[in-house]
């Protein structure tokens, strides 16, 4: 049985940084390529990046140069480290395998909040 749990979260001012924690249990992880999403109230989950079980990574392009995605493949958990953070960061953060559907099992997410 798939299990997702993210953390990590908070409140954080504009410029701040938050490193965000997901953990997987079944087979979700291991072969998987993971990935971060997230979502704004009242419009679409939207992904932020990927990364491969082979730490190839991708960026969407209103984050690159300011967060990147690791994991730990021993610990089942995948990471991101989010620098200069800004208001429009502010989101529902989701960690699922890559691509996800609305369908597919979605943990609770953790939320991040930048003030101006």
């Amino acid at each position: 049985q798939v299990q997702l749990v993210e953390s990590g979260g908070g409140l954080v001012q504009a410029g701040g940084s938050l490193t965000l924690s997901c953990t997987a249990s079944g087979k979700i992880f291991s072969l998987d390529t993971m990935g971060w999403y997230r979502q704004i109230p009242r419009k679409q989950r939207e992904l932020v990046a990927t990364i491969t079980r082979n730490n190839d990574t991708y960026l969407a392009y209103f984050v690159e140069g300011r967060f990147t995605v690791s994991r730990d493949n021993a610990k089942n958990t995948v990471f991101l480290k989010m620098n200069s953070l800004k208001p429009e960061d502010t989101a529902v953060y989701y960690c699922n395998k890559w691509p996800a559907y609305a369908y597919d099992y979605w943990g609770q997410g953790t939320q991040v909040t930048v003030s101006s």
